[in-house]
């Protein structure tokens, strides 16, 4: 398994602090003190939080719906690092032509983070402006994805809207967004 160095945790660390310090519209009322103390000998949280990071998500803490604290990715535009996927393996396997290199929901779990769901994603959209050029995908229901379909969102004319396509479609301006729950 990857482990990160001393100095990548370090630097790590010190991006996380300097976001926070720089948004803190999106959680109100919690300490960095108290966010780097739950982090900072968790090393496979660590590993997760350095994957998003090189990934182009630019995590930082909200407060969940429920009132938990999580890392969620919070780039202006789906991570770059983290496009042209299709949904799922599912997906990716009855894909005969022109396959993507990979699927959201298995690249999620490679990371160890979990695809927003529609509630987060719209609660997302009310600490900020994102996907307003790309979209992403998110945890789609069984009953969509065993008729082949998937969902992603996107906020376009102020508004957050949620789509459905087939899992196997993938486009450039399509990633996803994840959350680790601290």
């Amino acid at each position: 398994m990857f482990k990160l160095s001393q100095e990548q945790v370090s630097e790590l660390l010190i991006i996380l602090k300097v976001r926070f310090e720089d948004h803190p519209e999106r959680h109100e009322n919690v300490s960095w003190s108290g966010i780097s103390t739950k982090i900072e000998t968790a090393e496979e949280k660590l590993l997760s939080l350095f994957r998003m990071e090189q990934t182009g998500g630019e995590p930082d803490v909200i407060r969940l719906p429920n009132g938990d604290l999580a890392f969620c990715d919070c780039s202006v535009e789906s991570p770059s690092g983290r496009r042209s996927l299709c949904y799922d393996e599912p997906a990716l396997e009855a894909r005969k032509k022109n396959k993507p290199v990979g699927s959201a929901v298995a690249l999620s779990e490679q990371m160890g983070i979990t695809l927003l769901d529609e509630e987060t994603y719209r609660h997302l959209q009310t600490l900020g402006a994102f996907d307003l050029k790309t979209s992403s995908w998110i945890h789609t229901p069984d009953t969509i994805r065993q008729k082949g379909g998937a969902l992603f969102c996107d906020r376009r004319y102020d508004h957050t809207f949620v789509y459905h396509n087939g899992a196997d479609s993938y486009y450039a301006a399509r990633g996803f967004r994840g959350i680790l729950v601290i």
